[in-house]
């Protein structure tokens, strides 16, 4: 890295650090845990206390309990061992996980467009009003777009390695994966995704098959001990148990696409243990969808609709949490500036996937002018969808393409494809913001200048020196 890279990534890095830690300096004696960061803060602090994933009910009985996954409690529990069971502790986890990412997307971007672009991106994602303000937040979104960005980041250097060094960052980046799997179980697809792609474009299909498994297989490996714990303590070597829990929601009308309170199935109602529990709701939930399939997959825009169209993660848990320091009138603002600049950002990632180098140019133009158009009314979901069609069109030559590219298509997919089946929420968008966020500074439009060109099909190919 040169000297100039160097400071651009110092620049980021303290910027996004600084915005987190002011976030950090002003939640800590006013945002108490709220919502599901009730559950992590006090699974949290039992870790820490050495009494592991257990759950302490008001008879005294203590039991075995993995109904939310362990990765993101185990993370805060480490903090509230060193630092004390409080949640500036837990806010300062986020805090320096934010930053990591801002530097991840830095880098990403680096290898994408001109040296200014890169800074802008990790400045962006460094200061993006949607992540910083969640850094208070108990939750497991923030984490998880963390860890999603730096694999695919870690997935870019095995591409530049050789040999040996790029297996040790395929493992690398398999691990990461591995822990953010058990902060949030749906991350285990992206494995094999950035496996796939963590190669030069001459890589032939089955070495991208051996890649992808083994990036895979690390994942899972790196589950495995916790998959273990739960057969032996629980009866079922599950990730979490609340699978069919949020399928069952999933099925519901009366939830518009959203969350809504479980209606217990008749079958469910005599089933205590905690996985019995949940299998017994995803066993019911599949013979809903079974006898009711096209009521179900009518949800699917509602869901689309309620996970793309408007995040809202830090207003709602802030004035949740303390309606006194942080009232409606300032959920609206903050809501409103933190819309605004999202889809700023998801309009110029459009233009740049857009008007890029790459195959099928003008249909890209026509997919991102109406998406463009959706950006712009409520139905941002739609715009979402457009822009993962657009990195979509670039087909073959995405093996081509730097390695951002292809992991924000993959992030937009697999998080619609998983809340279309689920149900959704707009903290659930957070995991695609660094990635939509670096792709805006023009990603697409600077191949020239970072040593790519054209082939005569259209594809993206190295420039002769």
């Amino acid at each position: 890295m040169k000297g100039a890279e160097r400071r651009d990534a110092a620049l980021v890095i303290g910027t996004a650090l600084g915005a987190r830690v002011a976030m950090v300096a002003w939640a800590a004696s006013r945002i108490p845990p709220t919502g599901d960061g009730k559950f992590y803060d006090v699974i949290a602090t039992r870790i820490a206390q050495g009494h592991g994933y257990t759950w302490l009910w008001p008879d005294g009985v203590v039991t075995y309990a993995a109904h939310y996954p362990v990765g993101y409690p185990a993370l805060l529990g480490a903090a509230y061992a060193v630092f004390g069971a409080k949640p500036a502790a837990a806010m300062m986890v986020n805090a320096l996980l934010g930053t990591a990412a801002a530097a991840a997307a830095w880098a990403l971007a680096r290898r994408a467009t001109s040296r200014a672009g890169a800074l802008a991106a990790g400045l962006l994602v460094a200061l993006h009003v949607g992540l910083v303000a969640y850094t208070p937040a108990l939750m497991t979104e923030g984490a998880t777009a963390a860890l999603c960005v730096i694999a695919a980041w870690q997935a870019c250097r095995a591409r530049e390695a050789k040999a040996r060094r790029r297996t040790a960052w395929l493992a690398a980046a398999g691990l990461t994966l591995g822990l953010c799997t058990l902060v949030r179980p749906q991350s285990l697809v992206l494995a094999p995704l950035l496996g796939w792609f963590a190669l030069e474009a001459e890589a032939s299909w089955s070495r991208r098959l051996r890649t992808a498994a083994f990036v895979g297989a690390i994942a899972l490996a790196a589950c495995a001990p916790w998959a273990l714990r739960n057969e032996v303590r629980l009866g079922h070597a599950a990730l979490s148990f609340n699978g069919g829990w949020n399928l069952l929601i999933g099925t519901n009308p009366a939830g518009h696409g959203s969350w809504s309170p479980v209606e217990v199935p008749q079958a469910c109602k005599e089933v205590f243990h905690e996985a019995e529990k949940d299998i017994c709701f995803g066993r019911e939930a599949v013979k809903a969808i079974a006898a009711h399939p096209l009521t179900w997959l009518s949800l699917v825009p509602a869901k689309l609709s309620v996970t793309f169209d408007y995040c809202g993660g830090a207003g709602w848990y802030l004035r949740e949490a303390n309606g006194a320091a942080f009232d409606d009138a300032w959920k609206l603002r903050l809501g409103v500036v933190e819309t605004l600049y999202e889809r700023m950002i998801l309009i110029a990632a459009l233009v740049a996937g857009s008007l890029g180098p790459g195959p099928r140019r003008r249909p890209r133009m026509v997919v991102a002018a109406l998406s463009i158009a959706a950006a712009l009314t409520h139905w941002g979901w739609l715009a979402y969808v457009g822009l993962g069609l657009v990195l979509a069109l670039l087909g073959r030559a995405l093996h081509r393409a730097p390695l951002l590219i292809p992991s924000t298509l993959a992030m937009i997919l697999s998080t619609a494809a998983i809340h279309a089946v689920f149900f959704g929420s707009g903290r659930y968008s957070m995991v695609v913001f660094p990635f939509v966020t670096a792709l805006a500074c023009g990603l697409l439009t600077r191949g020239r200048q970072q040593g790519h060109t054209l082939d005569p099909e259209g594809d993206l190919v190295d420039a002769p020196h």
